[in-house]
């Protein structure tokens, strides 16, 4: 099959709204699908759909080859998924959750419950009450839930909200591992730019329940423009000098006195001669590349320019 995922055309409209719209996404089998967009974009909207927690108003959804459908159980069984916060037994311990979790996905496999709660760095709160969980041993637990039976696509709707810089790291590391260990492909949604960045292998960004791109972050890797920035005291006199006397005129000015060059037939050396030259003072200089965070502010910024 071409991709395990995909949709087309996906559309979903309550009350006369329509919360996402024209949605087409494609997902290879074996990567990280990094899903990017601000609060309220139509991330989660579109995963319930793909989750069948609610039904497309329009377009279609094809998992694993199979158009989904209200009866799709089959296809269901293969996923693992959170959408918004897990919810639980609060009066049942970790462990007895991920045990109900078995019985109704119909998945026996010897140890598996500790080797999820082990994973997820449970293993000492797993005979204690979800009630007394804190709000990320909960995520560390929706995670392990929605991983505890190997699926073959795991769908994870913001999973490191509430974890501290630590145990988001911890979870960047374990879905890297599901995915090239066990060739588990996922899909995780997120606001969050560099969570996305250092985790993704392609990236669909949505934003106002659009799908505006999808791109592989080798091809952002390798289209991304090299760019001197340096921060001066006064931008005026020294875009006065880039353009007058360098005769440089692919430059950006920036918030807070910063400069971002995009012209790579000056040197460092003979910018700052010219520019010193110029009576410009010079406070911060430094050569970078853009991000998936640059990508996404131009990409939004000309949505809203042509509005």
């Amino acid at each position: 099959m071409p991709y395990i995922l995909q949709t087309n055309h996906l559309t979903k409209t309550i009350g006369g709204k329509e919360l996402v719209t024209d949605v087409n996404i494609h997902m290879k089998k074996g990567e990280i699908y990094g899903f990017l967009g601000p609060n309220g974009a139509g991330k989660t909207t579109v995963m319930k759909m793909l989750t069948n927690l609610w039904k497309p108003t329009g377009g279609s959804i094809e998992i694993f080859g199979e158009t989904l459908t209200p009866r799709s159980y089959e296809v269901l069984k293969r996923m693992g998924s959170i959408i918004e916060f897990p919810m639980f037994y609060d009066s049942l311990t970790g462990y007895d959750n991920l045990k109900l979790h078995c019985e109704y996905m119909g998945y026996y496999h010897h140890g598996s419950i500790e080797d999820a709660l082990e994973m997820l760095d449970l293993t000492d709160a797993a005979d204690k009450p979800v009630k007394n969980y804190s709000l990320g041993m909960k995520e560390r637990l929706g995670i392990a839930r929605a991983v505890l039976s190997k699926p073959e696509l795991l769908i994870l709707d913001e999973p490191t909200n509430g974890l501290d810089p630590a145990g988001m790291k911890q979870i960047r590391d374990l879905l890297r591992t599901l995915c090239t260990e066990y060739g588990i492909t996922i899909m995780i949604s997120s606001h969050i730019l560099s969570e996305i960045e250092s985790i993704a292998d392609t990236v669909g960004v949505i934003h106002h329940g659009r799908m505006m791109k999808e791109i592989s972050m080798k091809t952002i890797e390798q289209m991304s423009l090299a760019y001197m920035e340096l921060a001066v005291l006064d931008t005026q006199k020294a875009s006065f000098v880039l353009s007058e006397k360098l005769g440089i005129s692919n430059f950006k000015i920036m918030e807070d006195g910063k400069i971002r060059i995009y012209d790579a037939s000056v040197s460092p050396q003979e910018l700052s001669r010219i520019l010193a030259l110029g009576d410009v003072e010079v406070t911060a200089f430094g050569k970078k590349a853009e991000t998936l965070e640059d990508y996404f502010l131009k990409m939004t910024a000309e949505v809203k320019e042509s509005c």
